[in-house]
């Protein structure tokens, strides 16, 4: 078995390279042997095809995705921003949180289980390499029909995968979503969400500093875990006897990832790290490479001195390898017998592999041979960037045009009110989120199915000052909407998460998003995600809350058949003193129930038309982002007055699921009348910005008055008691009756 040098790849400019055969196009490849002047040596092919990838490079969103930094509002709260591993927000009382959201779609559908569970370790792993304590997760799914074969394989197996490795590690999972479209069969959306927690002046970055530092590789052994599709042994052609099937998708061990927080929160705290990083995609490549791209320019490993789970593994396969649970640190000299005594305290294996330098080089060795010389920049941040050309798609104006307003209205609203409650997308979530630990650590205040997980902060740290401040999280998407618009469509995702957060009591803050769709290289896809990318800051800029990070995952398609573009969008709020946040639905009898915002015949995208007539069509309910940041506004201070006893957002199925889900929430029935005259527009419209809340009766006029001051339209519905719900002059619903409609669809079709 040939090594290929770099002085062998000097003296062989023409031997043949398998570029294509990972991923590269001719010109990415041309250009870089003109970075080199010379051809690569297979590891450094190795190095460019991920990081040159599109999951690494986002060569093909990045001009779209510098809006969120252009039309960033000005944020004090923001520390960091996008560009790190996660983006860092200012909480108050000197605490920070970090959180971002990620896919890992492709290979929860080859292998759901482990997809999912290594979907949420890696994203944990962000959090911890920002120098946080990571404190709950959440996820959002989507699957194609809920009877699909296809449907029954792969979810049960992504949700105990989840399940699993969050409940290992010890983190709440307090929300999320579940949904359900044809357009998902064969291509499943895995989107995990991590928190974290830490001192805002003890930020980590991943950076490597000062030449002669050291360069530490600590945590799980390096295995053939992940190296499948984008390595370079996909093609089996670098040598005749490599191995040419490897595991496509990783393999975690929660237990590890445990020990490697308790280990790296210890390691922060003796403050023996100056620079971090965790590998994941790409492995080590992508954490040599954005490390000595971000510090002093240079990187001098040893990649044989890599503590590896199967010795048989080449250089390219190190490099690939996406085994889990592993972090590099930067280090220097005089702090390395304490870090590893830390590491060794925690039975974590930890392995000095480098040191930095500034040569303006990373070049590795293997043995003694150098098989790695390159400008790491060029490799980081330097990759091929495309204006790829994008166009409305075909058929879209006749989508638009074919509007719901045809369709036959219902002239038995109970009727419609259960089969929309009984539906696989509104019904309860419960068989799945019931596999999920919501209140381990005993921090979660709020969680699944209330409109935003809630957590109280200042016990989860040692030594923090008791005040009751606490946080805010929800995700929200509707590929539905964003179909029919994706400008808009993307902008009503933003404006439910923010809405959720706000039904809480807390103040939005910050977004993070992941961007779901189709093949970049198809024209009509490019323009679903230049629309949503649009729309998106746009909308951040209106309602003031920037982009702290994300995720873009594309290619979600089978053959020419996309997925609905899908942004999904998390948003983070504070609450100062969690003991005021506003509970879920109706958690008492004899409430004023009121509904906020102004209702219109919008039934564009909306649950009655997907469910009742299998049609999709129009356009989407229109975002009204002023709406949503007054409504907003009356939420925060009417909880910080003690106003409100609860509030549920109106979303999916309008006000008549919202007051379902109210009264199932605590089990308490409520008695009201419609303010229009056309009981259908104001039972399921799905016009956005709106609530229904719960009044304590001595506050009804306070609270009149404070939607009167925000210009926020209330409507006063009638009261909150009984076992039913009762529309006068419309329906009436035992809550028993609800409940049973409402909880028996998934665990039918899923057991």
């Amino acid at each position: 078995m040939t090594l290929d040098t770099v002085h062998r790849a000097g003296q062989t400019p023409g031997e043949r390279q398998p570029y294509t055969e990972l991923g590269m196009k001719d010109d990415e490849y041309a250009r870089v042997r003109e970075i080199l002047g010379r051809r690569p040596t297979s590891s450094e092919l190795a190095i460019y095809s991920v990081m040159w990838s599109e999951h690494c490079s986002y060569k093909s969103s990045k001009v779209h995705l510098r809006q969120f930094s252009t039309k960033a509002p000005k944020s004090e709260a923001l520390l960091v921003g996008m560009g790190e591993n996660a983006g860092v927000v200012d909480i108050g009382d000197g605490w920070a949180a970090t959180f971002k959201i990620e896919s890992h779609n492709h290979p929860s559908y080859v292998e759901p289980h482990q997809g999912a569970a290594t979907g949420v370790g890696g994203i944990v792993r962000d959090i911890m390499s920002m120098g946080a304590r990571p404190i709950a997760v959440m996820d959002s799914l989507r699957f194609g029909a809920a009877d699909a074969p296809d449907t029954r394989r792969v979810l049960p197996g992504a949700v105990e995968g989840i399940s699993s490795y969050g409940n290992c590690l010890g983190l709440p999972n307090i929300g999320g979503e579940v949904a359900f479209d044809p357009c998902y069969i064969g291509n499943p959306l895995v989107n995990a969400l991590c928190v974290g927690l830490l001192r805002k002046d003890q930020i980590k970055l991943a950076t490597a500093p000062g030449p002669g530092n050291k360069v530490v590789l600590f945590g799980a052994l390096t295995g053939p875990d992940g190296i499948g599709g984008a390595s370079v042994l996909a093609s089996a052609t670098f040598e005749d006897e490599s191995q040419a099937k490897r595991p496509s998708v990783q393999v975690g061990d929660p237990f590890m990832e445990k020990l490697l927080i308790e280990c790296c929160l210890e390691l922060f705290a003796a403050d023996v790290v100056v620079g971090i990083q965790d590998l994941g995609a790409a492995g080590v490549s992508c954490a040599t490479t954005e490390l000595a791209a971000k510090g002093t320019g240079g990187m001098d490993v040893k990649l044989d001195l890599v503590p590896l789970r199967d010795p048989t593994l080449r250089p390219e396969e190190i490099l690939m390898s996406e085994s889990q649970e592993r972090m590099m640190a930067v280090v220097t000299p005089e702090d390395i017998p304490a870090f590893t005594a830390i590491c060794n305290k925690w039975d974590i294996p930890v392995t000095v592999i480098g040191e930095v330098t500034d040569t303006g080089r990373l070049v590795m060795t293997w043995h003694g041979e150098t098989i790695v010389d390159i400008p790491p920049g060029t490799a980081a941040d330097e990759g091929p960037v495309y204006e790829r050309p994008y166009h409305e798609p075909t058929g879209q104006a006749a989508l638009n045009a074919a509007g719901p307003d045809g369709l036959p209205r219902p002239t038995d609203l109970r009727a419609t009110l259960l089969t929309l409650l009984g539906a696989p997308n509104v019904a309860s979530k419960e068989w799945v989120t019931s596999q999920y630990d919501r209140y381990v650590r005993g921090n979660t205040v709020l969680a699944q199915p209330a409109d935003a997980g809630v957590l109280r902060i200042d016990e989860v740290m040692d030594g923090a000052t008791p005040t009751n401040r606490g946080i805010a999280l929800a995700t929200d998407g509707n590929g539905r909407y964003a179909k029919l618009d994706p400008y808009a469509g993307a902008q009503l995702a933003l404006a439910e998460a923010y809405r959720n957060v706000a039904m809480s009591g807390a103040v939005p803050l910050a977004v993070t998003n992941c961007l779901n769709f189709g093949s970049p290289e198809d024209p009509e896809v490019m323009w679903q995600f230049a629309e949503a990318t649009r729309g998106l800051a746009d909308a951040c800029r209106t309602l003031g809350v920037p982009v702290t990070g994300g995720n873009v995952s594309f290619y979600n398609q089978t053959g020419s058949a996309a997925i609905h573009p899908t942004p999904v969008v998390g948003v983070l709020g504070v609450l100062a003193d969690v003991r005021r946040r506003v509970r879920h639905g109706f958690p008492e009898a004899g409430a004023r129930v009121v509904l906020l915002g102004e209702t219109h015949a919008e039934f564009g995208g909306s649950t009655w038309a997907d469910v009742v007539h299998g049609h999709l069509g129009g356009l989407p309910p229109a975002a009204d982002l002023a709406a949503e940041r007054a409504l907003a506004a009356v939420m925060a201070e009417a909880a910080e007055r003690g106003y409100l006893s609860g509030a549920h957002d109106l979303s999916d199925g309008g006000l008549a699921v919202a007051l379902a889900e109210a009264c199932l929430a605590s089990g308490v029935g409520c008695t009201v009348s419609l303010p229009g005259e056309d009981a259908f527009t104001d039972l399921f419209s799905e016009s956005s910005a709106r609530a229904v809340v719960a009044v304590k009766p001595e506050h009804f006029d306070d609270f009149a008055d404070l939607c009167a001051r925000r210009e926020v339209p209330c409507y006063g519905l009638g009261v909150t008691g009984g076992d039913s719900l009762v529309v006068e002059e419309t329906l009436e619903i035992p809550i028993e009756e609800l409940r049973h409609t409402h909880q028996a669809t998934l665990p039918g079709i899923f057991g």
